[in-house]
């Protein structure tokens, strides 16, 4: 009777799991088709582990469009700027072996390098604060991608550029300062910097799919990249491997990189005191802390401590998303810039640690006196006023900012709503005084109280003639390896960044624009021939400028 008992047990523990398993697969395929729907469109590759072993494992879309060939879990995309991390730890385990600091000046391995009279040094490269005008930035990148140059040509075409601030003061993404990595562990290391990563990183793990890029080698199971147009999809630009060198020039596969991330995980490559350095930012020379540390960014989802890296460049998004304590790894390639792979990655992290983020699939139905209780002006701990108001039906939110955008926000339950992407939520309540309290729920969670303040009127559109409209057409860089495309669709204008949705601008007057799905201004800017030149984004508080380079 005994034994026939701890069967049963055993069975229905297995029963039990299986059917968990199951659920939390399907959560997985919801969450990925909600951004891959087109079984004829590039697609991607993804892969979710828990304790170091795959629980998902996802191809979906065409790796070549031309053949109509099915993606498979095996195909090799670019990195991109995932690429940065191996050379970090490559840098790192130098260090370890004590063939360099990471302090010492960069001009003790490149000697004739011109700093202009500061001392920039390897620390300064690795968290993107060295000052050094990135060579992505210089010129047309479309023109400058197509030339193959030798590392130190690579190296000539920037350094004598003016730097942007002095070392330390500031942190500017760079792909500069990795290219200048990639040479300093050539000097150091006696070898080139494809074949130091493939003799002590790739081989060592087993990472036997995963490469410098080449055009010219016959690479098994590799995705042709892509990039989409008002007309369809079409071959990405031309991209000489020799350009994005140690920034964004390797090639691998999700299984490779998982065995990264263990060895990573598991101080395979390097000591866990050289890890923390790498994960959990840095600081300026004023003491601010920045995110950044070396290679891979710190990140927080729904409560939870982790690193992450991702990646763009022509025809190819890539995301990688590491949780620590849940010990979950997420990865994603995707075959064309036009998909929003972090989007993806970033909800199947949250699902994997039984966090998920909502979607409208959760939303109930509420009536118009159930909408109308948390109808009011809310201050907030940061100093953001953000109104409830009911419309057409439904509750609505507007957060005071230079757009006044408004946003549609749904129901998860009576006190609790949920903005579209299920990425940010209200939770509602009132406190003993019965005055209205909020909580706004992103990264980090924010109280709001209940205020008198009149909700500014939602900002009002122009009508500009085509003709215009036109001639804001074209690709700008708003940062490295990351482009806003602006254009034109019979009489209204569309902007899409990479690896992100389309959405559409509206004009406030002939040259600035507002969006209404996110809080954003964007200022086109002219020369003296009125030709223009640039945008100026106005965001978050922020204030950069996307140079037009086509």
């Amino acid at each position: 009777m005994k034994t026939k008992i701890s069967l049963l047990i055993v069975v229905c523990s297995f029963l039990f799991t299986t059917a968990q398993d199951q659920n939390l697969t399907q959560k997985f395929d919801d969450i990925v088709a909600q951004y891959y729907n087109d079984s004829n469109a590039p697609g991607a590759t993804i892969l979710v582990a828990k304790n170091g072993k795959p629980i998902y494992r996802k191809a979906v879309g065409k790796s070549n469009l031309e053949l109509g060939v099915d993606m498979i879990p095996e195909n090799v995309f670019m990195l991109a700027s995932i690429t940065k991390q191996f050379t970090a730890v490559a840098i790192l385990m130098l260090e370890e072996q004590g063939k360099l600091s990471l302090n010492d000046p960069i001009t003790k391995f490149i000697p004739d390098y011109p700093t202009q009279g500061k001392t920039i040094t390897v620390h300064h490269l690795l968290n993107h604060t060295s000052g050094i005008k990135s060579y992505t930035s210089i010129g047309d990148l479309r023109q400058v991608a197509r030339q193959d140059k030798t590392l130190d040509e690579l190296i000539d075409y920037f350094k004598n550029e003016p730097m942007d601030f002095d070392p330390g003061d500031a942190y500017s993404y760079n792909n500069s300062g990795y290219v200048l990595l990639g040479k300093i562990i050539e000097v150091v290391s006696g070898k080139t910097y494809a074949d130091f990563i493939d003799n002590h990183i790739f081989q060592p793990l087993g990472m036997t799919a995963s490469q410098y890029g080449s055009h010219s080698k016959l690479i098994k199971n590799r995705a042709m990249p892509y990039e989409e147009t008002d007309n369809g999809y079409i071959n990405a630009s031309y991209l000489s491997m020799s350009l994005p060198h140690a920034a964004g020039a390797l090639t691998s596969t999700i299984d490779d990189m998982l065995k990264w991330q263990n060895a990573l995980a598991n101080n395979t490559l390097i000591k866990a005191s050289s890890l923390q350095k790498a994960i959990n930012g840095s600081e300026l020379n004023n003491g601010e802390h920045i995110d950044y540390g070396y290679g891979l960014g710190e990140l927080t989802l729904k409560g939870s401590k982790g690193y992450t890296h991702s990646g763009g460049i022509f025809g190819t998004s890539t995301d990688g998303i590491y949780l620590i304590d849940e010990d979950v790894y997420v990865i994603g390639l995707s075959n064309c810039s036009c998909n929003d792979i972090g989007s993806v990655t970033t909800q199947l992290a949250a699902a994997a640690i039984g966090k998920p983020f909502p979607t409208m699939k959760d939303v109930v139905q509420l009536n118009e006196d159930q909408l109308k209780k948390w109808v009011s002006a809310y201050e907030f701990e940061d100093g953001a006023i953000r109104h409830i108001f009911f419309k057409d039906g439904a509750l609505k939110s507007m957060r005071e900012s230079e757009t006044n955008t408004v946003f549609d926000i749904y129901p998860l339950s009576e006190n609790r709503f949920m903005f579209p992407d299920g990425a940010i939520e209200y939770k509602f309540s009132l406190n003993k005084k019965g005055k209205k309290e909020v909580i706004f729920i992103a990264d980090e969670e924010i109280k709001g109280i209940e205020t008198d303040k009149a909700m500014p009127k939602e900002k009002e559109a122009v009508t500009l003639s085509v003709d215009i409209l036109n001639k804001y057409v074209g690709t700008y860089e708003l940062a490295p390896n990351f482009n806003v495309v602006i254009t034109v669709k019979g009489n209204d204008i569309y902007a899409q960044a990479t690896g992100q949705g389309q959405f559409q601008l509206f004009a406030e007057n002939e040259t600035t624009f507002f969006a209404k799905v996110t809080a954003l201004k964007v200022v086109f800017n002219k020369n003296a021939s009125e030709k223009v030149e640039s945008f100026t984004l106005y965001q978050g508080g922020q204030e950069t400028i996307a140079k037009k380079i086509e």
